[in-house]
């Protein structure tokens, strides 16, 4: 019975992902799932992303939390439109929650959409959302041990951010050590070490995502 349920479950998201994947694609948004552990820095990475690129992109957001609209209220402040989804001790988004918000947003008007996920290491990577990329962000506190001890997480991502390093002076965090376990999980992932505190390293993901986005518009 459990397996049955789980099969229901997974069903009714896939077919609400298809639909949400349909909408991007056919209004040309690209839609990044950003997902991390909680306290790793998806929404400071946020501001700093669309205070550098919203001059040049329309930029949107989903935020996902168990409660308040705290980070929303962050991203608007940053002058971009922010939708709070709160799941009540859900711990992840799915794509129905994801469609229930699209009516909040005209796409034709929207070139990135990034959707941040609850902080969880564990369920959200599970979930298709009819996102383009999964993305997922490690922080330098969090130590050495995230990336084999939650291999799904990472399996399922084609982007690591490591952020904060610009704690690493301070902390025991290899840096060479978090790339060969990633390797060693999914050989095709990449990831970026940067510090959105900092600036430092950002430019990569931001380069990033200025080819994910012309990857969208020209499929």
């Amino acid at each position: 019975m459990k397996i049955t349920l789980r099969t229901d479950v997974l069903t009714n998201n896939n077919k609400a992902a298809e639909f949400n994947r349909e909408l991007f694609q056919n209004t040309k948004t690209l839609v990044i799932n950003l997902m991390s552990s909680p306290g790793a820095g998806k929404t400071t990475l946020l501001e700093e992303t669309v205070r550098e690129l919203s001059g040049k992109y329309r930029i949107a957001v989903i935020e996902g939390d168990l409660a308040t609209e705290r980070d929303a209220d962050r991203i608007r402040a940053m002058g971009a439109k922010a939708v709070q989804i709160n799941t009540h001790g859900g711990c992840h988004l799915d794509a129905r929650m994801v469609a229930a918000t699209l009516t909040e947003f005209d796409l034709d008007e929207i070139d990135l959409l990034f959707i941040e996920n609850v902080g969880n290491l564990v369920c959200p990577s599970g979930y298709d959302l009819g996102q383009h990329h999964k993305v997922a962000v490690l922080s330098v506190p969090e130590g050495n041990d995230k990336i084999p001890k939650y291999p799904q997480m990472f399996m399922r991502t084609e982007l690591v951010l490591l952020n904060k390093i610009d704690l690493l002076p301070y902390l025991d965090f290899s840096v060479e050590e978090a790339r060969k376990d990633l390797t060693e999980i999914n050989p095709e992932s990449i990831l970026f070490s940067l510090s959105a505190r900092t600036q430092e390293g950002m430019h990569e993901w931001f380069s990033w995502i200025e080819g994910a986005y012309l990857q969208c518009v020209q499929q």
